[in-house]
């Protein structure tokens, strides 16, 4: 009890400054522990972030050449895909031009058979225009031999005699006929 005397009639202490003693055993004993843990744990501290740094500086070395290597391939289908476009594009002008040839093949073949249907119906109505002719001299050349003979009284049976009737008479109906057709004109 005298000591808490003694501590009571000196000077009030302040709290926050320690006595000297105990701030000399603390500081040894910080310095103790401090001096243990550089020793020990400190070379493991600095060997985990070594290797931490190294791990790190290896992952980026990866991802830049992963980064590097998806760029490569990146380029590589942009330069396929363009030449699949320019690929794409020369066989679409191929193939228009391929139709385009078709089609006008297609023309010239339908233009050709339009002329062949056309020049034989001409040539048909040409035959059928000569068949009718012929028919129509006949049937007119017997009319009017017929007719003749009744009028003149005789026969004209004669078959050379009723050819010359027949013919003059035809060549008078035509001589009528394009005397009428320029006269339309």
């Amino acid at each position: 009890m005298n000591v808490l005397v003694h501590l009571a009639a000196e000077e009030p202490q302040n709290p926050l400054i320690p006595p000297i003693p105990e701030l000399v055993i603390g500081l040894i004993a910080f310095a103790i522990v401090f001096g243990v843990l550089a020793k020990k744990l400190l070379p493991n501290i600095n060997k985990v972030l070594e290797e931490r740094r190294e791990a790190i500086e290896g992952g980026i070395e990866k991802a830049e050449a992963a980064q590097t290597e998806a760029q490569d391939v990146l380029e590589q289908y942009k330069a396929q895909l363009a030449e699949a476009r320019h690929e794409a594009a020369r066989l679409r002008q191929e193939a228009q031009e391929q139709g385009a040839a078709l089609i006008a093949e297609m023309r010239a073949e339908g233009q050709r058979q339009r002329e062949e249907i056309i020049a034989a119906g001409h040539t048909q109505i040409e035959a059928d225009r000569k068949q009718a002719a012929q028919a129509l001299r006949q049937d007119v050349g017997t009319l009017a031999t017929t007719l003749a003979g009744k009028l003149v009284g005789e026969s004209l049976e004669d078959h050379a005699r009723q050819s010359r009737v027949i013919d003059r008479f035809l060549d008078e109906l035509e001589t009528k006929a394009a005397t009428k057709a320029e006269a339309g004109r």
